[in-house]
């Protein structure tokens, strides 16, 4: 068996491991022409997900480790905590770096420069077209090609795009701030807007925001505006919030800067031998820490059910029924947080730690234990 796994992103290659791993041949696509070295901000990648990428290969010892999350106030009074078995906190280019010299070590071919355009389905298997005009072959094809998925569209015409979260994201480091914490410990303070932060082994602080814009913008049309006015426009934001007003005051460059999306329930997953995986299927809003996990995730779990299950229509079927009630559950949690993220008031700020002690920790914990076991045999 033969697998066209469209996108070179994170979710291509990690699906291209999990089903060289279960024994079908994978080769990668990726629309762009060049690598993604050196492109994009930083991302959390939870202990479920650390478990996901383990099984196809991946050590796992990237970025630096947060055990604990701690919810504050713009006055630094805790509001919660929750704790646990570490994440990762690691640059997307050095994640997709790794992953990169893992497949070329698995010797999993992977071109540039092959932007899809239609797939054909038959019923031996499906063939791709690109738009420099060549084509390629296999018994199924895996869409992997992130938020704005072509694969989708093919998938099902009337499927829907992104939906902006009314938040644009920035995120920058702090020294010299006064601001201090536990290199170990992400903190997350909710004021005038939204904020997280944890320290770097240096002393250095690491930070990210939200703020609530609401009109959308693209990440290019972000990029127009000068860094100096959205510092300023940020500092205006957050008035006299702290540790804010500190981190922003000693802060003169913006990194991973972009809106907040994420994907509505996606109707069809699969249609024929053409399936989705990762953000093409469900991408929760940053939010939920759980984005690149979640498609770790559901790419080993494709990977299991087309080892154990030979017939391909049924296997994406029972992939789905696995998946779906996970994902979109995350997903609400998130678009919850979401419209916390915009500012908490007093009667909130109140309740938020009783609702820690109670439902949110129980659905994080939750979220986090979850484990593949990718020795078990998949039933229809």
């Amino acid at each position: 068996m033969k697998a066209l796994v469209i996108g070179g992103g994170i979710a291509g290659p990690v699906t291209a491991l999990a089903l060289k791993k279960a024994g079908i041949e994978a080769a990668v696509f990726e629309a762009y022409d060049a690598a993604a070295d050196g492109v994009g901000g930083v991302l959390n990648v939870a202990p479920n997900g650390l478990a996901a990428l383990r099984i196809v290969g991946l050590e796992t010892d990237f970025g630096e480790p947060v055990r604990r999350m701690v919810l504050a106030d713009n006055r630094g009074r805790e509001l919660g905590r929750v704790e646990g078995d570490p994440s990762r906190v690691v640059w997307r280019a050095d994640l997709y770096r790794r992953l990169r010299d893992l497949t070329t070590a698995q010797r999993i071919k992977v071109e540039h420069g092959k932007r899809l355009v239609d797939v054909e389905t038959h019923d031996n298997g499906v063939t791709a077209t690109f738009a420099d005009g060549s084509t390629e072959s296999g018994d199924l094809l895996v869409g992997a090609d992130g938020i704005r998925s072509a694969v989708r569209t093919i998938i099902d015409p009337a499927a829907p795009g992104p939906e902006y979260a009314g938040l644009l994201g920035f995120g920058s480091y702090a020294s010299q701030s006064g601001v201090h914490g536990d290199p170990e410990t992400m903190y997350f303070v909710f004021g005038s807007s939204f904020l997280g932060y944890w320290a770097q082994p240096d002393g250095t602080i690491a930070w990210f925001n939200n703020l609530a814009v609401p009109e959308p913008m693209t990440a290019a049309e972000m990029a127009e505006i000068p860094t100096e006015t959205w510092l300023a426009r940020l500092r205006e934001a957050y008035g006299d919030d702290m540790p804010a007003k500190r981190l922003l005051a000693h802060s003169d460059t913006l990194i991973g800067v972009g809106p907040l999306e994420m994907m509505p329930s996606v109707p069809r997953w699969h249609r024929d031998r053409m399936v989705l995986v990762g953000d093409s299927a469900h991408a929760p809003s940053s939010s939920s820490g759980q984005g690149a996990s979640l498609a770790a995730e559901s790419a080993v779990q494709l990977a299991r059910c087309l080892r154990d299950i030979r017939d391909i229509p049924t296997a994406f079927a029972t992939y789905e029924q696995l998946r779906r009630p996970r994902v979109e559950g995350i997903a609400a949690r998130a678009a919850r947080t979401n419209s916390n993220k915009r500012g908490i008031g007093p009667i909130t700020r109140l309740l938020m730690p009783l609702v820690m002690k109670t439902v949110g920790r129980k659905a994080f914990t939750r979220d986090q234990n979850h484990r593949i076991d990718w020795d078990a045999q998949v039933s229809r």
